[in-house]
């Protein structure tokens, strides 16, 4: 078993990529992939400083010897969809949709509900399924991207839309929207991550993408594989036994 998707201090994560790999031991798995956030020049408050990138790497080749024999590390990155950073030098890309741009400003998907609200509001006056249609679209551009092998959180806009609360999932605007994402990427041989991240903090008690899309996925003959998205040890291959 392994886990792909995990954090640690070079981005929003709150334990070294040490830590991280100790715990993946711990948890049995014959691979772990630290997968920080790339650098975003319009937000650097949670993603690898530019002058921590080399070090990054640098690390994760020590450890990957260091455990040789006990796990197989990996250095990879979250790449996200307005990231200028390249991605050379990494072993896999995960490439992840956080931020919408309207009006020349980038506004953040999953920090808090409150602003996903006020993104809405302010920038598809209150349309759910017209952000949907833009954000799906946005990720389907990771089609294009030869360096991304995986879609990170492919349906994150139904992070704080537990029970519908904001918008209806099945709604044909969103399924459209969603579906054609998935074609595209399935296309270009895209693998799609069930990330349990969300389930693991709380938010849904079901891991991204939906059962629904997940089930069009398969139906469609997709690749998937569980990733925990976690940002601390206890955390790593969270439900990988349930889901």
């Amino acid at each position: 078993m392994r886990d792909l998707h995990t954090h640690s201090t070079y981005s929003d994560g709150k334990a070294s990529p040490e830590e991280m790999v100790c715990a993946a031991i711990a948890k049995g798995l014959s691979e772990i992939g630290l997968s920080d956030h790339s650098y975003t020049f319009f937000d650097e408050s949670y993603c690898m400083k530019k002058e921590k990138i080399g070090a990054y790497k640098a690390e994760l080749a020590a450890l990957k010897k260091k455990y040789e024999g006990q796990i197989s590390v990996l250095c990879g990155v979250e790449q996200d969809a307005y990231s200028t950073e390249s991605t050379a030098g990494f072993d896999y890309v995960i490439g992840s949709a956080h931020y919408l741009k309207v009006g020349g400003e980038y506004f953040p998907l999953d920090e808090a509900e409150k602003d996903f609200v006020a993104l809405c509001e302010k920038g598809f006056q209150g349309d759910y399924y017209a952000l949907a249609e833009e954000y799906f679209a946005l990720v389907a551009g990771f089609a294009e991207r030869a360096d991304v092998s995986v879609v990170g959180h492919f349906d994150l806009i139904t992070k704080f839309n537990e029970g519908g609360k904001l918008f209806d999932e099945g709604d044909p605007r969103y399924l459209a929207a969603a579906k054609a994402a998935i074609d595209r990427l399935l296309q270009a041989g895209k693998i799609f991550e069930i990330n349990t991240g969300a389930v693991a903090r709380g938010y849904r008690t079901a891991p991204y993408p939906a059962p629904a899309l997940l089930a069009y996925i398969k139906e469609k003959g997709g690749k998937t594989m569980l990733a925990s998205d976690a940002h601390t040890p206890d955390k790593v291959a969270f439900g990988f036994d349930k889901f």
